[in-house]
């Protein structure tokens, strides 16, 4: 890590890569037939944004999306009354709520856990742990998806409307009586096993790093997190006119923007460098071993969620660039 240089080249071979690594949400569309299996049922009706990869969708061919490797990321957009049918995978999958209120019901042998996330709350879904989700609100939510592998297998359902009562499908397979809050503080077992999965924004520590910025863990072996073996996940903030030094990493990473702008920049050994101003919901996947860093000169601040493809903390420290 050092210091960079400000040499950008337009129309180079690096910018027209990062270009190409760049998901922009105004040049996407929301797929409302991302689950086929679904598209029979309204109540089950939700919209995806692929990002890298196919998540959970079917859907692997789809070229608009980068390839995904370590880990895919997608938007779902959920309206209200509307839920997802108890399901499940082989693989830890995260729901990032970016604005709405998300019920996530947790299933085993007839009884489920419930809880309610509101904005940049976090659960990863553990590995073969039956889950839905529902919409009780007034308001739709808008959530970011990521699946902890590349080429995930398709989810096993539960319960789906079209293997039992829709009132059962509803409540993610508890009968009346069934369902149980979720505590912290509870004596379930299921109540205990989802605190360690259930992130709380307004919980969690800020991190104030020497070269400007904030981060919130919620993935990874800071405290509060959620300890994982496969990605890393964190909330970055990041003030007006603060600039990082170039870093690079073993994998791959991706950065989204959820609210304000950021520069992510590129860098190749000569110091020339390639520029991608992201705002809201845009994103890059900066592959592994490319130099890279993020600035922003605007007059606010930017935040940022960053998915990174492995669990182990970085082997650096940040600087300001």
């Amino acid at each position: 890590m050092g210091a960079h240089m400000n040499i950008q080249i337009a129309n180079s071979p690096l910018q027209a890569e990062l270009n190409a690594s760049t998901g922009r949400f105004t040049d996407k569309t929301f797929d409302w037939k991302a689950f086929p299996s679904n598209v029979p049922f309204p109540e089950l009706a939700r919209a995806q944004m692929r990002y890298i990869g196919a998540g959970g969708s079917p859907k692997v061919g789809d070229t608009s999306t980068l390839p995904a490797q370590n880990f895919t990321l997608s938007l779902i957009y959920k309206e209200p009354g509307r839920y997802a049918a108890c399901h499940s995978h082989e693989i830890e999958e995260s729901f990032l709520i970016i604005s709405g209120a998300l019920i996530v019901g947790w299933e085993k042998d007839g009884e489920v856990v419930e809880v309610n996330l509101g904005p940049r709350d976090m659960i990863l879904n553990a590995r073969e742990v039956a889950h839905g989700f529902r919409v009780d609100g007034v308001e739709p939510v808008l959530m970011s998806i990521s699946v902890d592998v590349g080429k995930p297998l398709p989810p096993v359902y539960r319960y789906h409307p079209k293997d039992c009562p829709s009132e059962l499908a509803r409540t993610f397979g508890a009968e009346p009586g069934k369902t149980i809050p979720f505590d912290r503080q509870g004596t379930h077992p299921m109540q205990q096993q989802m605190s360690d999965y259930v992130v709380r924004h307004s919980e969690l520590p800020t991190i104030w790093e020497d070269a400007g910025f904030a981060r919130k863990v919620y993935v990874g072996s800071a405290p509060g997190a959620i300890a994982s073996t496969t990605c890393r996940k964190e909330m970055w903030g990041v003030p007006s006119r603060t600039a990082l030094a170039a870093f690079t990493r073993p994998v791959e990473d991706a950065v989204m923007c959820l609210e304000g702008s950021i520069e992510v920049v590129w860098i190749d050994d000569a110091g020339n460098e390639a520029v991608v101003e992201l705002g809201p919901r845009d994103m890059v996947r900066t592959p592994a071993g490319q130099a890279h860093f993020i600035r922003n000169p605007g007059a606010g601040a930017a935040t940022l969620w960053t998915v990174i493809g492995q669990s182990d903390d970085d082997d650096f420290t940040f600087q300001a660039g």
